[in-house]
């Protein structure tokens, strides 16, 4: 798997018939959104993505769009090893809406992820990875988790490597986490009506502490 993402999903109802329309995006809510996440940032506007291409941007870049009741950013400060220390400022902003993050680097076999409620409650938060184990685990797993912790899903070593340090893979798991949450997979098996990530922009910005 050579998957990698860091991003916060902003939903006032279901993502994936919102992905599945590919709306256009709003580009100047998308500005405002950027601008009250990265206060006393100069922002300075690069090439536009997609969500197939820039769920992982580098350092000081981010990647947003926002489209009728979903808001979407992808930046690296959301790769958390703990996602419940998720900073206030992207809390703050989901303003009554369900917040899901999702991480992945398929490099360290790391997953996180974490749902908030429209409240503000964290709902469920977890992230593991072979070298670190088990690094955070809040809240009632979801029914799709169960079968991994149950053991249905093993890592097969080949005869010459140590026995895998967890009951599964993670990035196995981040794929079923991206389809139960967002009705899109990057790696796993796709289904024929999949929204097309390509056709989902995101506009790009270079965030400069000022």
């Amino acid at each position: 798997m050579g998957a990698k993402d860091w991003m916060l999903f902003y939903a006032e109802g279901d993502v994936r018939p919102v992905l599945q329309a590919a709306p256009p995006l709003d580009r100047a809510a998308t500005r405002s959104f950027v601008e009250r996440l990265y206060p006393g940032h100069r922002l300075t506007e690069v090439e536009d993505g997609t969500l197939a291409r820039n769920t992982n941007p580098a350092d000081g870049y981010v990647y947003a769009g926002c489209f009728p009741g979903l808001s979407i950013v992808c930046t690296g400060d959301v790769a958390l090893d703990r996602p419940s220390a998720l900073d206030r400022r992207f809390l703050g902003e989901a303003k009554g809406r369900t917040l899901y993050l999702h991480a992945m680097h398929s490099v360290v076999d790391w997953l996180a992820f974490a749902v908030w409620t429209g409240d503000g409650r964290l709902w469920r938060s977890l992230s593991l990875s072979p070298e670190h184990g088990v690094q955070e685990n809040i809240g009632p797993p979801f029914a799709f988790e169960a079968p991994y912790w149950a053991g249905e899903h093993p890592v097969e070593p080949d005869e010459d490597e140590d026995p895998y340090p967890l009951p599964f893979h993670p990035l196995e798991l981040a794929e079923d986490v991206l389809r139960e949450w967002f009705g899109f997979v990057h790696e796993g098996q796709p289904y024929a009506d999949d929204p097309d990530l390509y056709r989902i922009p995101l506009a790009g910005f270079l965030a400069t502490a000022r």
